[in-house]
């Protein structure tokens, strides 16, 4: 596949917290990677097989959904919905966490199974991906009697996520804690449940617990239904240097409370962006892009420093080479703009009065997967795509 340019961009949202907008109204991709970004009338045009003129539109990453609970394929048992994750394509979303399988049918809670379920759903999701999006698959749900040589077995078939603590029977900190080293000795990303109990079955998890176990991940610091309390969140923020996830299927005004804390804090590179969905909650497609908009609308966040929570902050703690727009980063991309009757005169000032942006187009190596999104309203611009 030649070489793609993408041109004519009024606004490029970079997905790096701390620079989140950039200087630039063109790029170039090739072989998946981003190769160029800067000014059209610098570029050479040698080789450019495509172009898509973004129409003065804001481009930004793909969005990276940190916590989803998938099984297998595009299919929820949660909520018995096919093509719930081309559904969050529609909303922007290009690559998704698997936060554990937890809601497979019969899912097996002795060592073999939990093992065998994990890298089966990681093998799974790396050679299929549900209409083009990245699934990080198979979390490994914490069972007792795991030992480090199935972490170190785990690592080496692809496992590369520890699902949110307390889905499984390991939920206190002296047993889970052995395995949290273990896990991070092979490359393993830890994810933690915290606050209060969201479904049957969940149990509630203290602040002290999960500095005691140390994840790397605090999931939904804002609370499932039930929020944790703000004096347990902010002992999180303030004792702990742990990423911070904000989720969706969480508690709005919580969000709220907490973003003041990391505000003052100027912990803005430790927050993240999940849905926590399928759940009892639902299966939301917009649910990374209503956050995003509910932190630049409601608490004092920039756009574009919200949208880098959902993109290069995520990448960098889950060790993706994507997220951020720069060179030799994998080319997933969304094309927004204000949508149709918004006050705001871009994607940046409909999100920030608190509008839905339109997406125009989503690309994901380089590819473009949709054109104007099913699920979000539609933009006022259009992208326009031609040969050379």
């Amino acid at each position: 596949m030649g070489k793609l340019m993408i041109k004519n961009i009024g606004t490029l949202v970079s997905g790096d917290i701390s620079n989140p907008l950039l200087n630039a109204d063109a790029l170039i991709i090739e072989g998946g990677l981003i190769q160029a970004i800067g000014q059209e009338s610098d570029f050479d045009k040698i080789g450019v097989e495509q172009v898509i003129d973004a129409g003065g539109m804001t481009v930004t990453p793909g969005l990276i959904d940190s916590h989803c609970h998938p099984v297998l394929g595009d299919f929820t048992p949660r909520q018995k919905m096919i093509d719930f994750i081309e559904s969050s394509l529609h909303g922007g979303v290009t690559t998704a966490i698997s936060a554990g399988e937890v809601h497979l049918p019969g899912r097996p809670k002795d060592v073999a199974g939990t093992k065998a379920l994990a890298i089966l759903a990681a093998k799974s999701f790396a050679s299929a991906r549900p209409s083009g999006v990245k699934v990080l698959g198979g979390s490994i749900i914490l069972e007792s009697g795991l030992q480090e040589k199935d972490f170190e077995e785990l690592a080496r078939e692809g496992v590369k996520v520890v699902a949110e603590i307390g889905l499984g029977s390991v939920k206190s900190p002296k047993e889970a804690a052995p395995m949290v080293k273990w896990a991070k000795r092979y490359g393993m990303v830890v994810m933690m449940h915290t606050g209060g109990t969201s479904i049957p079955g969940s149990s509630t998890v203290p602040a002290d617990d999960v500095i005691a176990t140390d994840p790397d991940i605090v999931s939904h610091i804002n609370g499932g239904p039930t929020a944790v309390s703000l004096a347990e969140a902010e002992k999180l923020i303030r004792k702990t240097s742990m990423t911070l996830e904000i989720s969706h299927c969480g508690n709005s005004k919580m969000i709220v409370d907490v973003m003041k804390i990391v505000k003052e804090l100027k912990a803005y590179p430790r927050i993240i962006i999940g849905n926590d969905a399928p759940s009892g909650t639902g299966v939301i497609p917009l649910g990374i892009l209503r956050v995003i908009n509910f932190l630049a609308s409601l608490c004092d966040v920039k756009a574009e420093e919200a949208i880098a929570m959902a993109t290069g902050n995520t990448a960098k703690v889950f060790k993706l080479n994507r997220g951020i727009i720069g060179v030799g980063k994998e080319a997933d991309l969304v094309i927004m703009d204000a949508p149709i009757g918004s006050v705001g005169k871009d994607a940046l000032s409909a999100i920030e009065a608190g509008d839905i942006p339109g997406i125009a187009a989503v690309l994901i190596d380089g590819q473009m997967k949709i054109g104007v999104s099913r699920n979000t309203p539609p933009p006022n611009r259009k992208i326009v795509t031609s040969k050379l």
